[in-house]
């Protein structure tokens, strides 16, 4: 695609995101439109998110359960940043989330990293992978999708990556030591969520890649190919996906995630307008 069509397709996804509003599916009305122009209208995205004043603090994969691929009709998982003004930490394992500006927010279930170095190109251990981790928490990311969930991949990679929120349960420090112990249990985790009572879905670990740590992989595949987009660099947060399929949530709800198989802290989410 030119640089003009590029630059017209971020346009209105950022219309549609700054008036909270529901677009058609771009790639249903363009052919042409695939998964690299959608990480070239992310690039353009990224920018203008920089020029208002945000700042990436690091990145979340998404579609990385493949579990649930055929029920979002995609084939692959996708990247996009996440920024200053939408990462937050919980405190005491509770927080308060608006979601005001969003059209058709879910939640979703994830194991979160921070890296203490950048992530090396090409590997598949999983060990080798988690060397790069400073610390791990469990986290919950806000999903949203201007497409009303009805999207081809190239859709929902441009926008945003469906990202919205994140929240962020405390940290776990991650010492070399520890690391072969947690590679093991990573694919072995559980992860549910509840509202009113009542677990209303789970899933293991397993689910995302096979493990978690397999979505740094992932990811640092990906943007080594990339050259539109920034390396990846030591300090960054890296979301990994969803565990569990995405559920929809709306204000005035409130969310409980229980994790186990990991000394996580289990989250409490309520939601505003």
């Amino acid at each position: 695609m030119s640089p003009q069509q590029i630059q017209g397709i971020a346009r209105e996804l950022l219309d549609a995101y700054d008036h909270a509003k529901l677009i058609a599916s771009i790639a249903a009305r363009a052919p042409d439109f695939d998964l690299d122009a959608a990480y070239q209208v992310a690039a353009e995205l990224m920018r203008e998110r920089r020029r208002r004043g945000s700042r990436p603090v690091g990145r979340k994969t998404g579609f990385t359960n493949r579990a649930i691929w055929a029920l979002y009709g995609v084939d692959a998982p996708m990247w996009a940043h996440v920024y200053d003004d939408t990462v937050s930490y919980a405190q005491g394992g509770k927080a308060e989330v608006s979601l005001a500006g969003t059209v058709s927010p879910r939640m979703e279930p994830e194991i979160l990293f921070k890296l203490r170095a950048p992530i090396p190109v090409g590997c598949a251990d999983a060990e080798q992978l988690l060397a790069s981790v400073e610390w791990y928490a469990h986290s919950v990311e806000i999903v949203d999708s201007h497409f009303d969930w009805e999207f081809k991949l190239a859709d929902a990679t441009a926008d945003w990556a469906c990202h919205a929120r994140l929240v962020i349960g405390e940290p776990q420090a991650l010492r070399r030591g520890d690391i072969a112990a947690l590679a093991r249990a990573l694919p072995e985790i559980k992860a549910a969520l509840w509202t009113g009572g009542v677990k209303q879905i789970e899933g293991v670990g397993a689910n995302v890649l096979g493990s978690p740590a397999y979505a740094l992989g992932f990811l640092a595949d990906l943007v080594a190919k990339q050259p539109f987009m920034e390396p990846i660099a030591a300090g960054e947060i890296i979301s990994t996906g969803t565990i569990s399929d995405a559920l929809p949530v709306k204000p005035g709800e409130t969310w409980t995630t229980e994790i186990s198989g990991l000394p996580a802290q289990n989250l409490t989410l309520s939601y505003t307008d």
